[in-house]
């Protein structure tokens, strides 16, 4: 069974003011723990490594991302990935975080990542709409996230109820 002890980490930083600390590696550590409030099914559960995959970010919130490299997710080490194409999102990623702004290039990039268990997570508004399993909102008074369970359930991902909770909202 899981250690639920670090959820009070994941609130704290849900009520953070952006601008206290640099909105990406706010970003990068909502990822970081959502990731780890999160369930795959085996065969992916029982993997040494946990690919989290990136496009569509600026810069900093590559860097931001990349950081990430080598934290424990898990049993597993996280390996960080920069996609360029969205036919690569199909392969060996078990987090697909984008920074696409539109609904349709979004929706590509998911029907590009298949129907295996992913943890599709955007930090767009229109992210809900186009069908991920989290997006990541900026708000003024800090950072938020919505959770859409029915696609992370459709997905094989079982996310932990604490998160459930903490969502700003829940589908």
């Amino acid at each position: 069974m899981r250690s639920w002890r670090l959820l009070p980490l994941l609130l704290a930083a849900a009520l953070v003011r952006a601008d206290s600390l640099d909105e990406d590696r706010l970003r990068a550590a909502f990822v970081l723990r959502l990731a780890q409030y999160t369930q795959w099914p085996a065969p992916a559960a029982e993997s040494p490594t946990l690919s989290l995959c990136a496009a569509g970010l600026q810069p900093a919130g590559l860097e931001a991302v990349r950081a990430l490299a080598s934290r424990q997710v898990g049993a597993a080490q996280l390996k960080v990935r920069v996609l360029g194409e969205p036919r690569d999102a199909a392969r060996d990623c078990q987090v697909l975080l984008l920074g696409h702004a539109d609904a349709a290039t979004l929706r590509h990039w998911i029907a590009a990542a298949g129907d295996g268990p992913v943890l599709v997570i955007a930090t767009s508004p229109e992210a809900m709409r186009a069908g991920v399993c989290i997006a990541l909102i900026s708000e003024p008074q800090g950072m938020a996230f919505a959770v859409n369970h029915g696609e992370s359930r459709r997905r094989g991902l079982s996310l932990a109820a604490p998160v459930l909770k903490l969502a700003r909202e829940v589908r």
